[in-house]
């Protein structure tokens, strides 16, 4: 029997949320999250759907530190192979000052209102996270589980990817060694200007990436910004004409990455920071089959982070439980729209509230109050 379901492998910040007021007016009432591109899937796997998680991740060893752990682990996530960077600064390989030389990444985002778009600002630059490098694999013991078949699916992605020097080394040794032993490898695309404003270094190592990969997840503009294909979807195109749109270049990537047999990804139409229109797709590469769930048309949101994450962890929650692809798009679709409906980065939904809206939205009724 595996260990872990699903491991995650990427950076996990300290969110502050100033709710309603936007960052530059905020003085009080704020709240705090903990999140991050690959980490969410883990913790959407663990919290939602009850499944055996880990992430791969380095954080310092302070009182934020901790606070993210504790998240963490309150969302069911395994957190043993964090590793963690003291303030000691006796010289060891992963030792810092308590000056701020090393620290822990922290952003603010505020989740927008009306015509007032959602903002994130990062503070990442020496992060712990960022300083990842191949060789810390012997730190996370990774050999040991995946020769012994301990991990079912291995999932990093594109934030993690381009956020330090060597990142991206690291994910990509981790994906080779995790496809050699069996285990299923997905990545996320996820493209962040903030992170990297050179579109030609994310799509270099993503196409570095791509050779070791199951499934790939991504909307058309980060197969275009970060992977270098043009989906030629116009700005403001109709689901449908997204979803042909997507087909075709899904299409395309499989010819040129034959070892990929899924590829997903989800649509958001926005009529403002408050109200979308959500759709979501999952090709076979096998089949040349879309699947397709429902669009979801002026959906009320909360909260719009996590919704590509929270996509990803349902489709392979769905799998791993047995599924077919009709389910795990179904699921990955539901999942990502709910975590939007709650605050902060991952959801607070159940895997009953999960399916309650995939019937739903299969039978285009509405919402009834719990009494």
């Amino acid at each position: 029997m595996a260990v872990f379901d699903v491991v995650s492998l990427g950076e996990v910040m300290w969110r502050i949320d100033p709710r309603d007021t936007p960052i530059q007016r905020v003085r009080d009432n704020i709240r705090t999250f903990q999140g991050g591109g690959e980490t969410n899937v883990a913790c959407g796997a663990a919290y939602t759907f009850r499944l055996r998680t880990s992430v791969l991740t380095a954080l310092v060893d302070d009182p934020i530190g901790r606070n993210i752990e504790t998240q963490l682990r309150e969302a069911g996530v395994d957190t043993s192979y964090i590793l963690w960077w003291d303030t000691k600064n006796d010289g060891s390989p992963h030792s810092t000052d308590k000056k701020g030389t090393v620290d822990n990444g922290i952003n603010i985002t505020y989740s927008g209102a009306g015509v007032l778009p959602s903002e994130t600002i990062y503070y990442r630059a020496h992060t712990a996270a960022t300083l990842l490098e191949p060789g810390d694999i012997p730190y996370f013991r990774l050999d040991d589980l995946f020769k012994k078949k301990n991990i079912r699916v291995f999932n990093t992605g594109g934030i993690f990817t381009l956020i330090g020097q060597k990142t991206a080394d690291l994910a990509i040794e981790v994906a080779t060694l995790a496809a050699e032993t069996g285990t299923f490898v997905v990545a996320d695309l996820n493209y962040r200007s903030k992170v990297q404003p050179d579109k030609n270094i994310a799509r270099e190592i993503n196409r570095r990436l791509a050779p070791h990969l199951h499934m790939l997840t991504g909307n058309d503009s980060d197969f275009n910004d970060a992977f270098g294909y043009d989906a030629m979807v116009p700005d403001g195109a109709p689901f449908q004409e997204w979803r042909d749109a997507y087909k075709e270049v899904a299409t395309k990537i499989a010819k040129d990455f034959p070892n990929l047999s899924l590829i997903g990804g989800q649509w958001r139409g926005a009529k403002d920071a408050d109200q979308i229109s959500w759709g979501a797709v999952l090709f076979d590469t096998r089949t040349g089959t879309l699947y397709e769930a429902p669009l979801r048309e002026g959906v009320h949101i909360r909260d719009r982070t996590g919704g590509g994450d929270s996509f990803a962890s349902g489709v392979i929650a769905a799998l791993l439980k047995g599924h077919d692809l009709s389910v795990a798009v179904q699921w990955g679709a539901a999942h990502g729209i709910l975590v939007q409906e709650t605050p902060g980065d991952i959801s607070m939904v159940t895997q009953k509230e999960v399916e309650a809206e995939v019937k739903r939205a299969l039978g285009k009724g509405g919402v009834k109050a719990k009494r």
